[in-house]
């Protein structure tokens, strides 16, 4: 008996099969994992709340947990809704000298309990002092310039006494005054960019209702990173702070003002806050630092530096620039990045908070 000669499937038949498979696992495990999310994950409350007075900010005298990538860690805010060590009562009037610390998310110490922090560590520093200095952190994730003014004036307005103001003036502040909070600002020309509607609402859902997903991306992304070497790294994943790189093209990441729209717009509402406050007699002072972009892309003059510097020499009690001190840490360790980042992110670890720290005390708090 002659054996028959089945036609095998050609490579393209091959190829659309192994396809619908893969997509068939893919939708079983979406749908497993918005079952999951939305029926059995337990998300823990959110510290977080929109202020239509400043865009945003944290509930105040809060006890939970917050998460930050892989990280869980306590999260306590002040009746003032500012992060601290515990839920407590801050007076209006303080009993000696005090300092409102404000910034975005490298301030307020995203990934790390707060006793780690530099704004902790200047807060035991103050308090060790006979002459007690208080100093609290007002900052919270994604504030700029236009919310620096905004709070501060907030905090004022309801009666809270401070003596000085500190801006830890962050890379990214140029980004987010070039392409949002338009509706609080006070300067008529940037109210007809206004626009109400959430931003990223995409990544909310996702976050939401595929917590497996969302949570297995961001580790893709990061060993993609670490595989692809340091200088390219930190310019694809940091964007936001590539604008001070020579020769770096941001394409249409900084619309609608541009990097030039969004440090002038920085400037405005730096230079309203330091009108109010002089207005008030309350002292000014400015803090830089770097990236782990510049570090990596040996931006020591650095553009940050320069706007910072020569805007406080008007209107400033003290410039603190740490781009030496951060730059000294590359020069002598090759694993700089590992000691002072959280792994896979820009933001600094306990250590990293610790030399911020150290370098802050020296300027900030007379001996």
């Amino acid at each position: 008996m002659s054996s028959i000669d089945v036609p095998r499937p050609s490579w393209r038949s091959r190829l659309l099969r192994y396809a619908l498979i893969i997509l068939y696992c893919l939708a079983i495990l979406l749908a497993f994992d918005f079952l999951y999310s939305t029926f059995i994950f337990q998300k823990d409350p959110s510290a977080r709340v929109a202020d239509a007075r400043y865009s945003h900010g944290l509930k105040p005298n809060f006890a939970g947990w917050d998460t930050w990538g892989p990280a869980r860690y306590r999260l306590y805010t002040n009746s003032l809704g500012f992060r601290d060590f515990a839920v407590r009562e801050i007076p209006a009037k303080p009993a000696g000298k005090r300092v409102i610390l404000i910034g975005d998310s490298f301030a307020e110490a995203l990934g790390i309990d707060f006793d780690e922090s530099f704004a902790g560590l200047l807060y035991r520093a103050g308090q060790a002092r006979n002459d007690k200095i208080e100093f609290l952190n007002a900052a919270v994730l994604s504030y700029s310039p236009v919310i620096y003014y905004r709070k501060i004036k907030y905090l004022l307005d309801a009666g809270v006494q401070f003596d000085e103001v500190v801006v830890f003036s962050d890379l990214s502040d140029v980004q987010d005054e070039a392409i949002g909070y338009f509706c609080i600002d006070e300067h008529p020309e940037y109210r007809r960019y206004c626009d109400p509607a959430p931003v990223g609402a995409a990544r909310k859902r996702l976050a939401d209702y595929f917590v497996v997903t969302d949570s297995s991306l961001r580790l893709i992304r990061l060993r993609f990173y670490s595989l692809i070497g340091q200088d390219k790294r930190f310019l694809r994943k940091y964007p936001r702070a590539a604008w001070t790189i020579p020769g770096v093209d941001v394409g249409n990441r900084y619309a609608p003002l541009g990097v030039e729209g969004g440090i002038e717009r920085s400037l405005k509402n730096m230079q309203t806050l330091a009108d109010l406050l002089r207005a008030r007699g309350i002292a000014l002072s400015v803090v830089v630092y770097p990236w782990p972009t510049q570090l990596a892309h040996d931006d020591r003059e650095s553009r940050q530096v320069k706007i910072w510097r020569e805007f406080c020499a008007k209107n400033c009690k003290a410039f603190v620039d740490l781009f030496p001190a951060l730059f000294a840490q590359k020069d002598a360790h090759p694993d700089w990045y590992q000691r002072l980042f959280i792994d896979g992110d820009f933001h600094f670890n306990a250590a990293g908070n610790r030399l911020i720290y150290e370098e802050v005390v020296k300027q900030l708090v007379p001996r």
